[in-house]
């Protein structure tokens, strides 16, 4: 029997469709496995691999490349908690939870803003991607020419935007049988590489060596730690504005909360160490005694064919678990928050997939230090702003309390000034101009090096005080409509 909708008085159909309104409390059916199974499915890929290869090609040790990765984690997963809370309790996604600090117009500024470092993410996944499928077709074909890279490319691009037009559903059933998978395939591979090496032992000791001079850490440490820890917290700042994405479909606050906290730090540290273990294995048994950082390189060099496809169709699957749960399902929200009559979750997926590959990919994976201090900590001075403003504003400003109708209406206690909320925005611009400045002001480079941090403080602290004044609200009383509108009538805990 279909379930009634409920109808809602002042619903505006230019803030509303059926992909941004609440999740009715009876269909959230994620418990903590899904939300473990969900950070499992996208920490576990090439990115978090390589991550600490440029740590250490910087210059760090081994140990403290994982430990600054466990850290960044740590302390992402705290605003990742806070922003995820009004999802599960309102069933709301980012750019509509968003609303209630920017204004109902006004949230598209800081929602283009995550879609937009969205499609960077995606274009990058989608290249990682393509390259995986082109070192499984020189396993059958050796001889194949270098250019073929490109159609992998686009065939890896087009299996993402089949995922896209079928829906969240599936994106949820990829992850249930995905995450397991790869985590499996993951420690196999470090066991039988450690397994050929010797022992941890001997390979613990060989990844002592990955450091470019005996004794180059100590003194470069500190200077190497702060952007390189910038850079990680970064790389989960995208989906710590948009985690209400995916709680809205939560049991409960606590199955989110568990979650979330037993997937993510253990998830990305455990892939990284593997990441290091086996490279580090590669020093001892490949003939030139070369370290093999990229993961694609490494099982394509393997002489078994059947290991080698086993082990890049894992690789495959890892990527696009990522690319579809951490790349696609945000800014498909965002884009159709712009004009939700016009542009649905799957219009603004193609719209993603689009921009993915225009932003040129290629170039920001190019190399460790353009990936890690330029595109990670860059983008986390945008999105640090974002995540203050809106934190100030759930936890401090309305203490956890929101309209939910309010949020699709014009003229409502969200419309502030012709539906922007121009104190929200002069916090944002604060807090991005500060964290910024310094890739122009060489004395004021160090504000850079902490990008997201700073941003989020300043932004934060700029909110909160403009906002302790009067507040405007609309001159005109919201217009009455009578859509149906499932998901109005329940909150979580």
């Amino acid at each position: 029997m279909a379930k009634k909708p409920f109808r809602v008085h002042g619903v505006s159909n230019s803030l509303w469709n059926e992909d941004l309104a609440p999740i009715a409390r009876e269909d959230r059916t994620w418990g903590a496995y899904q939300f473990g199974s969900l950070w499992v499915a996208m920490s576990v890929c090439i990115p978090t691999y390589m991550l600490a290869s440029g740590l250490i090609a910087a210059g760090m040790s081994w140990k403290q490349a994982l430990g600054t990765i466990l850290l960044g984690n740590v302390i992402v997963l705290i605003p990742m908690i806070l922003n995820a809370h009004a999802g599960a309790k309102y069933g709301i996604p980012f750019p509509v939870y968003v609303r209630a600090s920017f204004g109902v117009l006004g949230a598209n500024v800081p929602a283009v803003l995550r879609a937009l470092v969205a499609c960077g993410w995606f274009g990058i996944q989608c290249w990682i991607g393509g390259l995986a499928i082109f070192s499984m077709v020189k396993v059958v074909a050796p001889g194949i020419a270098g250019d073929a890279v490109w159609y992998c490319f686009a065939a890896f691009w087009l299996l993402n935007m089949l995922v896209v037009v079928r829906g969240i559903e599936t994106i949820k059933a990829i992850q249930a049988v995905g995450a397991p998978f790869m985590l499996i395939v993951g420690l196999a591979l470090l066991f039988w590489m450690v397994g050929r090496a010797g022992g941890f032992g001997v390979v613990l000791a060989s990844a002592a060596e990955f450091q470019p001079a005996a004794g180059a850490a100590t003194p470069n440490f500190w200077k190497l730690f702060v952007p390189s820890l910038t850079g990680i917290v970064g790389f989960w700042a995208t989906v710590a504005l948009n985690i209400p994405d995916f709680t809205r479909y939560a049991r409960s606050q606590k199955a989110q909360m568990v979650g979330q906290a037993l997937g993510l730090p253990p998830a990305m540290t455990l892939y990284s160490f593997i990441g290091i273990a086996v490279t580090a294995a590669t020093v001892i048994v490949t003939p030139n005694h070369k370290a093999i950082w990229n993961p694609i390189d490494l099982i394509a060099s393997f002489h078994q064919p059947v290991i080698a496809m086993i082990g890049l169709v894992a690789l495959l699957l890892a990527t696009l678990n990522t690319n579809v749960a951490a790349n696609v399902v945000s800014p498909s929200n965002d884009f159709s928050n712009l004009k939700p009559s016009l542009i649905s979750f799957k219009m603004g997926g193609l719209i993603t997939g689009v921009l993915g590959v225009l932003c040129m990919p290629w170039r920001l994976a190019a190399d460790p230090d353009r990936y890690i201090n330029g595109w990670l900590v860059g983008y986390s001075g945008l999105l640090g702003p974002i995540a203050g403003v809106m934190i100030v504003d759930y936890f401090i400003v309305r203490r956890r309390s929101l309209d939910v109708e309010g949020l699709y209406v014009r003229g409502g206690q969200y419309e502030y000034v012709g539906g922007f909320n121009l104190k929200a925005i002069a916090a944002l611009v604060a807090g991005v101009v500060v964290a910024l400045v310094g890739l122009f002001v060489a004395p004021l480079h160090w504000l850079y090096e902490y990008a997201w941090f700073v941003g989020f403080g300043v932004a934060g602290g700029v909110y909160l005080l403009l906002m302790s004044g009067p507040t405007e609200r609309a001159v005109n009383p919201p217009t009455p409509l009578l859509i149906p509108v499932r998901g109005f009538g329940g909150e979580g805990a």
